[in-house]
């Protein structure tokens, strides 16, 4: 039986699985990001209501934009996924301290960015392995 073509099916699947992980933070923090720095009135009321000011909120949102940027180049993806981790944490944080239920999300699209990088990358898969052979 040839399982090379099964093996090769099965990393493609993963490897396609792990894109499909890896942009849902890509592009919900990209959407984030870009509204941060556009402005509208429901996330400037949002900001105003937590004690934040609009240079916070344009300093927050060139952050989430360098994250993504760093996460989708492939030789600082690592760094991207630890800096989107950190991003992530003090996301949830604020949503704790305002009392908000809205946690999960950031949590999600964490989880999302190492699983999408754990599945891309087989120097994460070797560093974390599931299992030991």
């Amino acid at each position: 039986m040839d399982t090379s073509n099964t093996n090769n099916q099965s990393s493609k699947l993963q490897l396609w699985t792990g894109y499909v992980l890896s942009a849902l933070p890509v592009l919900l923090m990209a959407m984030s990001g870009v509204m941060k720095l556009a402005h509208p009135p429901m996330i400037l009321e949002g900001f105003a209501k937590s004690g934040m000011s609009l240079t916070t909120l344009m300093i927050i949102g060139v952050i989430e934009l360098l994250c993504v940027v760093i996460y989708l180049i492939p030789r600082t993806a690592v760094l991207g996924a630890v800096l989107t981790t950190g991003y992530m944490g003090g996301a949830i944080m604020v949503h704790v301290r305002a009392g908000e239920a809205s946690l999960i999300a950031p949590l999600v699209l964490g989880m999302c960015a190492w699983g999408g990088l754990f599945l891309r990358d087989k120097r994460i898969r070797e560093l974390l392995p599931l299992r030991r052979s």
